[in-house]
């Protein structure tokens, strides 16, 4: 179905608020942000603005949502198209990166040091779900598991938002397929393999 001017208009409208709050959030922090420095910067009226949001923190909100729900439905499209495999989770990872690539202005500034706490616990729950509690199939099996399921969950999804982060900081210079095998490298085969150490065990006795 077509886009109508009016569609149009207020898709305009709501990227202009978005990119207005993703440049505030690199220069003020999102804790000094006021409704007015969007309305601002985006060049609206505040009728405009509370005709979408209802402050500015229902702002954030809702631009984390459509984040996470473009990445879940990503991460679903992949999951459905048959068996949950390491080269499944290789083609997730590169998606994702995708997605992150293509947004990066308002992943940077919501991911860093200025921007909100909240939405880093909402991306690592969003991780736990994938890995465990995808409805069409998770990627991984807890009967299998070596170690507390609470345990693994934190080290994936915080070392998992850790690379993003540090990517976003470091300008992107990867290519997100190469930042997926990156993540691979030390998903699958460990850090200590990654960082050259695969021939030293640990004795835990």
């Amino acid at each position: 179905m077509p886009y109508t001017n009016i569609d149009l208009r207020i898709i305009r409208t709501k990227a202009a608020i978005r990119d207005a709050l993703t440049e505030l959030i690199e220069e003020k922090g999102f804790k000094s942000i006021t409704v007015k420095d969007i309305t601002t910067r985006a060049k609206i009226n505040r009728g405009t603005f509370y005709i979408h949001y209802q402050d500015k923190y229902d702002l954030m909100s809702k631009c984390q949502q459509e984040v996470l729900y473009e990445m879940g439905e990503t991460a679903k499209k992949i999951v459905s198209n048959g068996p949950v495999t390491i080269e499944a989770a290789f083609s997730m990872a590169v998606s994702q990166f995708e997605y992150i690539d293509q947004n990066a202005q308002f992943m940077k500034a919501v991911l860093g040091p200025k921007g909100d706490l909240s939405f880093q616990t909402q991306l690592k729950d969003f991780m736990r779900k994938t890995l465990f509690e995808e409805e069409q199939g998770s990627f991984i099996n807890q009967e299998n598991l070596l170690v507390p399921k609470e345990y693994l969950t934190s080290y994936i999804s915080s070392a998992h938002l850790g690379v993003i982060q540090q990517w976003l900081l470091d300008g992107r210079k990867e290519s997100p397929q190469e930042m997926a095998r990156i993540l691979s490298t030390i998903a699958f085969h460990g850090s200590l393999f990654a960082a050259g150490l695969k021939n030293q065990t640990l004795s835990t006795e």
